[in-house]
Parts: C-alpha cells; sequence; structure tokens
C-alpha cells in the first residue's frame, strides 16, 4: 500500500491539513498514476479537492517524482496572508520599501529558486496579486516591493484551490489568464467520501500511528466501528478521519474500537440518509421560497438574496471569514467586502477611509 505523510507527522499536534495519503480506492490509484505522468514536465500544476482531502501531499509527492525532488520545496497557504502583508511575503521587499521594512528580504518565489513552490488556496489572492503573479509566470522573474530591477527565478508552481476557479472567473474573482497559465496540467482529488477503499485503510494507519506515539496496548478496529466509518459522510475529509481515530483510541477501553468509541456526529451520514427524494424536496422548497419573493417585486432584490445568504453563512460557520468563503466557493476578500457592505462587520481592521478603500479596489479589481 502506497502511504504519503506530511514532513514532521510524527507530532501528536492536529491539525487542518491532511498528514497521511493511501492510494487503495480505484480513483485514488488513477490519480496516483496521474501524478507519476505529470510529474516529470516543467509546467505549472493545479490541484483542486476539498479541504482536508491531502492536497499538499500530493503537491510534495509530485516534487519528489520531479527532476527537482533535491531542492527547496515551500508550502503557503495564500488565505494566511495579511492584505498588507501579502506582496511582501510572496515577492520580497527592498529596505525601506515600507513602514518598518528595516532590512531586505527575499519572498516565497526567490527562497524556492531551483525548486517547486506550492501555494494553496490560491483563489484567495486579491485581482492585483494575481495580476503580479500572472507576471512571475510569463516573465520568469520577481520584482520587490521597492525595487527597480527584477530578480531572475526559477520556481516549478503548483497551486491548489477547494473553490470552482472557472466560477471564479465567470463572477469575476479571479484572473482567466492566471487560470489558463496554471491549468496546463490539472489534478482533482476526490473528496473522501466518494474514495471509500481509502476509508479504512487510513484509519488503521492513524490508529496504529497514535497508540505507538502514545505507547499504548494493541488496539483494532472492530467491525461494527469499521462499517460505522465506511458509512460516515466525512465532511472534513482525512483530517476528520485522523481526529476520530485519535479521540476513539484515548475512549477506548478495551483491545477493540467501537461504534460508540468514535463518537461521530449524529449529522455525519446526512449526504447518505437523506436520499434523492428529500433532495428534491429541499430544492422544491428552496425553489418556491424563491418564486415567492418574486412575486413580492421587492427593489433591490438581488442585494437583499445576497445580503441574506452571505449573513446566514457567516452565523453558520461561527462568524469566520475564511470557512464562509470556503462553504460559499468564493474568496475571503469577496465574503469581507460584501460583509463591510451589508454592516455585518466593520471596515478594515486598519480603519482608515483610504485602506477600506483600497481593500474595496481589490476585491472588484
Amino acid at each position: 500500500m502506497t502511504v504519503l505523510t506530511l514532513p514532521g507527522a510524527g507530532s501528536l499536534a492536529l491539525s487542518v491539513r491532511a498528514k497521511a495519503l493511501v492510494f487503495e480506492d480505484p480513483k485514488s490509484v488513477a490519480l496516483l498514476e496521474k501524478v507519476r505522468e505529470i510529474a516529470p514536465g516543467a509546467g505549472s500544476v493545479l490541484i483542486s479537492g476539498e479541504t482536508g482531502t491531502g492536497r499538499e501531499l500530493v503537491a510534495r509527492h509530485l516534487h519528489e517524482l520531479s527532476a527537482r525532488g533535491g531542492r527547496p520545496f515551500l508550502a503557503v497557504n495564500c488565505s494566511g496572508f495579511a492584505p498588507a502583508a501579502a506582496d511582501s511575503e510572496l515577492f520580497g521587499h527592498t529596505k525601506g520599501a515600507f513602514e518598518g521594512a528595516t532590512s531586505a528580504r527575499a519572498g516565497w518565489f526567490e527562497a524556492a529558486h531551483g525548486g517547486t513552490l506550492f501555494l494553496d488556496e490560491i483563489g484567495d489572492l486579491s485581482p492585483r496579486l494575481q495580476q503580479k503573479l500572472l507576471r512571475v509566470l510569463s516573465a520568469g522573474e520577481v520584482v520587490r516591493l521597492g525595487a527597480e530591477q527584477p530578480t531572475p527565478v526559477d520556481v516549478r508552481l503548483i497551486a491548489a484551490t477547494n473553490v470552482d476557479l472557472e466560477q471564479a472567473v465567470l463572477a469575476g474573482h479571479f484572473n482567466q489568464q492566471l487560470l489558463e497559465s496554471l491549468g496546463g496540467a490539472k489534478l482533482e482529488l476526490a473528496p473522501l467520501r466518494e474514495r471509500r477503499g481509502d476509508i479504512l485503510p487510513l484509519a488503521r494507519h492513524f490508529l496504529e500511528f497514535y497508540r505507538t506515539r502514545l505507547d499504548l496496548r494493541p488496539t483494532e478496529l472492530g467491525a461494527e466501528a469499521a462499517q460505522r466509518l465506511l458509512d460516515h459522510s466525512w465532511p472534513g475529509n482525512i483530517r476528520e478521519l485522523e481526529n476520530a481515530m485519535h479521540h476513539a483510541l484515548l475512549l477506548c477501553h478495551g483491545t477493540e474500537i467501537t461504534p460508540e468509541d468514535l463518537r461521530l456526529s449524529a449529522l455525519d451520514s446526512r449526504a447518505k440518509t437523506t436520499g434523492r427524494a428529500e433532495a428534491e424536496a429541499e430544492r422544491t422548497s428552496f425553489e418556491q421560497a424563491l418564486l415567492e419573493l418574486f412575486e413580492q417585486e421587492l427593489p433591490n432584490l438581488f442585494e437583499q438574496i445576497e445580503n441574506m445568504v452571505l449573513k446566514t453563512a457567516y452565523r453558520y460557520c461561527a462568524h469566520n471569514q475564511l470557512q464562509t468563503a470556503r462553504l460559499l466557493g468564493i474568496s475571503r476578500n469577496v465574503v469581507r467586502a460584501r460583509l463591510i457592505r451589508f454592516g455585518e462587520i466593520t471596515g478594515s481592521v486598519r480603519g482608515t477611509p483610504k485602506n477600506r478603500a483600497l481593500e474595496a479596489r481589490e476585491v472588484t479589481g
């Protein structure tokens, strides 16, 4: 069985990333074959898939199988950039380029020179940074903030996203030319619920990993617990499975994991148990609600609907802008701008009208 693990995966700390990936399910076997096919190339690669499906693991494996395998591999999450620092983080800056720039600093592209740079959640980059990234890909050089001359870089870019970038292009949130530059080779990671052949091998991998690290007695996965894992819809994908096995091992009092030890949510199998008829009924109910709104001929109806959807999603995600963006399939910049416009949050954290205007331009392009 082929197993990929993240460097540093020996830690007991849980994270939002998938820390292991197996290739037992036919979909995963086909994915691994495609990875092997495109790894020797030099062009950019775009990986799509839900959060927690193992995008970084696939990117690292691509790098290791390529001619750049012994050179740097750097992984950067674009959603983690503060808006004011993103340019400097990616492309670097010169001394004195801005207040606080007391020395020159190389960005991620220069740091990855000769190797591979993995940009996760690339859909969260602002339009301005998307344009600068396109220039880097086409010209093979970066310009540090405050610099007059470009710096050549030799980097293979692997980008990843959990949103539909083609839809983002149509909505005006993503640069079409950049998508074309990234899309020379594409890999799509199916969610764990669609590659069920990987569930039990992964569960047993995590079970043994945590048993060994915690120095516990041998513990097996019981048949009923195994079936419970197979029936679960895994909205959190591999990271959720890892957490479940970790917790089950801590709760288990015998030598066999039981369904009770798993403590999976009662809502976990909604995707399987709702059924097509109920799903169709829900869609019909939603359409009926829209028709009733249409009949009222309310002013600015689309904006009111958008307001309602965004605010409801924001509250559903416990007022987390990043999770709201992922839920709705849009960038965090767009979520923030809409929340400000609809009065759900205040303006820029820096608070000045100038900065708010700059952020609005980033969103609208």
